[in-house]
């Protein structure tokens, strides 16, 4: 189990109220002692009561218990300020960066010269959906990229087995801790993943407590998939519209725009302009004239355009602590 005292810190930093995303990056990226740590939390943490040192070591304990019993399933727990905690792509708000990450596998998947494209979709492709990401996919990993996705059912479980079949490595970013992968019937695909050198990541150690913070976690899944990827791909995905239709493709899709991550859509416009699952496609074609458009003609010459595309980098401050 790897893991630095800077991580511990983050991670017991991160349970009191009112501690977010936004305060850690602001006041503990680059490493601060306990006494600086509990100091901050004096001035920043909505407690009715003086935090102490005792107090924090707590915590810290309990951390440190609940990550030990993981041990099998997680490998190591980074934390912003670590010197190997991955970089994130494009230009995001402190409350949104990542400031820790639970992984298993091969973590240097996620460095800056690693070569990173998402393919995402919805959960119920056709076959003839299914036939062209992976074709996608192979020609992808062929030019060199590492295939991130989801781990879901559908067009995540295609890009994650395509980049599995064609001998490369993949990256499945989580929205549940890693000694309970959702979705179950992926465990399996998961195991396979880091078997062959991959490597599975999550925001969460523990389960979550209702369905609507569940909910809340796939969004930062897809928030995470943008975040670690010199581009997205849009394999197909319904819009969301008046019958419920809606997916998580569509908010990692927006994520990227916002980020200033590069968007594709696989699409073609003679055989999918009335197909439902293509809806989202269509509407971002609409909407963003810089959406790269891929179809089974331009194949070739737009996947090597795609590997070119570098998109900002921003690095974490390291910290000095070596690992425990």
């Amino acid at each position: 189990m790897q893991y630095t005292e800077n991580a511990i810190n983050i991670l017991a930093a991160r349970t009191y109220k009112g501690i977010g995303k936004a305060w850690i990056v602001k006041n503990l990226s680059n490493n601060k002692n306990e006494d600086e740590i509990v100091t901050l939390l004096n001035s920043g943490a909505k407690v009715d009561y003086q935090i102490t040192i005792d107090d924090f070591d707590k915590k810290k304990r309990l951390i440190k218990k609940l990550i030990n019993e993981s041990e099998g399933f997680i490998d190591g727990v980074v934390a912003i300020g670590d010197d190997n905690f991955p970089p994130h792509k494009g230009v995001v708000n402190n409350s949104e960066k990542p400031i820790f990450l639970f992984y298993r596998g091969n973590l240097t998947l996620l460095e800056e010269t690693n070569n990173n494209v998402a393919v995402i979709g919805l959960l119920n492709p056709d076959g003839e959906t299914e036939e062209i990401e992976r074709e996608v996919v192979a020609r992808l990993v062929e030019n060199g990229a590492t295939i991130l996705s989801g781990l879901a059912f559908g067009c995540d479980s295609i890009a994650h087995k395509q980049a599995l079949n064609s001998n490369a490595h993949t990256v499945a970013i989580l929205p549940s801790p890693l000694n309970n992968i959702l979705p179950g019937k992926n465990k399996e695909l998961a195991n396979e993943i880091v078997r062959k050198s991959g490597l599975l990541v999550t925001e969460y150690l523990t389960d979550a407590k209702s369905k609507r913070e569940m909910g809340g976690r796939y969004q930062e899944r897809d928030r995470l998939q943008a975040l670690f990827s010199n581009i997205i791909i849009l394999s197909a995905s319904y819009a969301k519209n008046d019958l419920g239709n809606d997916s998580g493709s569509r908010l990692a899709m927006g994520y990227a725009l916002g980020y200033s991550i590069p968007r594709a859509v696989i699409y073609d416009s003679k055989k999918n302009s009335n197909n439902p699952k293509y809806d989202l496609s269509r509407q971002l074609i609409e909407e963003d004239p810089k959406i790269i458009v891929i179809d089974q003609n331009n194949m070739p010459s737009i996947i090597t355009k795609l590997m070119s595309i570098k998109p900002k980098i921003e690095k974490a401050q390291p910290s000095q602590q070596g690992l425990l």
